[in-house]
């Protein structure tokens, strides 16, 4: 693995690792506000919106009843011997239009008849089991008390009857009366809570039955005490306390939020749940949301990172490979082709040559016209060289004014490459086409770098001496 792949492998597990733990760390501290908020603000607030509206709902049902169970009318009704039944049915009636109610009732203690708003029901007796309430009401001593049951008045209606005890001045017992309120009222309710809030509402006895609940096949049939998950803690719940309180339990994979009410005025227990998942449900999705772009942003910042250091890796190793001035290879380019050349030479036997190119009264050109035109020059005859190089030679710049040439073929076809230099050279700053010295050696076994060109320098200096403006190693 180049330190290059480490850096960049490095850089893109310190992106991501401190991305996701910045995420992670932001969810954990958003569920945990989110959970906080729920226990102790939101839950139990709801459960206080929620008592507002089913005390104010019930409030009225319940003045209704103990207006009817202090009325004079009814008890002298009631003392004179409930001659007329006319009378009483005319007056139940007309409570129960004015006010709305589902049922207005009266059950006489002294001849168990039930009188109710549209005649006589029949007559109540303990041995009746739909009967037990008035006698279990009745044995209790309470002033009033709130009782769901069916009502046979209305097609066995669930209904939630307010019942009130009726007594003459000396405190003897004329009997119950009340109003009923139908339970889909009720119902209607708490399922309006449950589209606004979003949560689980219903209401219970202090036995722990279900008295009023968005799901009718559970009222006066469930009880917490005897239902997985809540039962445990149930016993907290059906406590009477004067405040909300918290409670949680974890039923079927999910992790159950409980604010619990007591309802005084009722006796019954107002209790709101919230399933925490869904709740931090918008959370989750936050965070996956978050990874998502965080992914694609630190994949992003790594490629860039990527191209910008290839760019600059590339624009090094050819700083480092390439003269500045004229473009041509240095002499750590030329080491390592020479390399590879001397590889295909012994595993392929491939000749390979070496022309050493020195410029003619280059030293005049510098010191008449100035370094920058000579720089000039110099760049110029790079430039024609490369051009008539093939793509496997390569052009390197062997000193001051001395250039090198690496490419494949033997000392002839070298000679030939020479050749065409030669009439590509440009002109100099006097007119004249600008002629050079060449030396040529072809690679021999045993041959490094240094005796390669030290035979193609030999061979320069020998044309330079004699005139022949080119001359190979090999002839000599």
């Amino acid at each position: 693995m180049t330190v290059k792949t480490k850096l960049l492998l490095a850089l893109s597990v310190i992106l991501l690792a401190s991305f996701t733990a910045t995420s992670v760390i932001n969810y954990t501290v958003t569920r945990d506000s989110i959970r906080e908020e729920l226990i102790n603000s939101s839950l139990p607030l709801t459960g206080k919106n929620i008592y507002s509206e089913i005390h104010s709902a019930m409030m009225r049902p319940i003045l209704v009843s103990s207006s009817m169970a202090n009325d004079t009318f009814l008890k002298s009704w009631v003392t004179d011997g409930e001659r007329d039944p006319l009378d009483i049915v005319r007056y139940l009636e007309e409570l129960r239009g004015k006010h709305g109610f589902l049922t207005a009732f009266f059950v006489s203690a002294s001849s168990d008849k039930y009188y109710y708003n549209r005649g006589i029901l029949k007559r109540i007796s303990p041995r009746d089991s739909h009967d037990v309430w008035y006698y279990a009401f009745v044995g209790t001593g309470k002033e009033y008390d709130l009782v769901v049951d069916t009502n046979q008045a209305e097609d066995n209606r669930l209904t939630i009857f307010i019942n009130f005890r009726v007594e003459d001045a000396q405190g003897r017992l004329l009997g119950v009366t009340g109003v009923g309120v139908s339970m889909d009222n009720a119902i209607t309710l708490l399922e309006d809570a449950r589209q606004a809030y979003g949560r689980n509402v219903f209401l219970t006895d202090q036995d722990g039955l279900v008295q009023v609940h968005t799901d009718r096949t559970r009222i006066q049939r469930m009880y917490i005490t005897e239902t997985p998950g809540i039962a445990a803690v149930a016993a907290g719940i059906l406590e009477p306390h004067e405040n909300a309180r918290s409670f949680e339990y974890d039923h079927d994979g999910d992790h159950i939020l409980v604010s619990a009410r007591y309802l005084p005025e009722f006796e019954w227990h107002l209790i709101v749940e919230q399933d925490e998942g869904a709740a931090l449900a918008s959370a989750r999705n936050n965070l996956i949301r978050t990874l998502s772009v965080g992914l694609g942003a630190s994949l992003l910042i790594i490629s860039l990172c990527v191209v910008t250091v290839n760019h600059f890796q590339a624009r090094l190793e050819r700083m480092a490979k390439t003269d500045p001035l004229t473009g041509a290879a240095n002499r750590r380019a030329l080491t390592k082709r020479f390399d590879l050349a001397r590889y295909r030479a012994a595993r392929h036997t491939m000749p390979f040559s070496v022309i050493v190119i020195d410029l003619d009264e280059f030293k005049a050109i510098n010191d008449t016209l100035g370094h920058i035109e000579g720089d000039r020059v110099l760049k110029a005859v790079a430039s024609a060289i490369a051009r008539t190089l093939r793509p496997t030679d390569l052009l390197v710049r062997w000193g001051g004014d001395e250039f090198l040439i690496l490419m494949d073929g033997a000392a002839e076809e070298a000679e030939v490459v020479a050749e065409r230099v030669r009439a590509a050279m440009p002109a100099a700053p006097s007119g004249k086409p600008i002629s050079f010295s060449c030396g040529i050696a072809q690679f021999r076994d045993g041959d490094d770098l240094n005796s390669l060109t030290q035979r193609a320098d030999e061979a320069m200096y020998k044309a330079k001496t004699t005139g022949s403006h080119c001359d190979t190693d090999d002839r000599a």
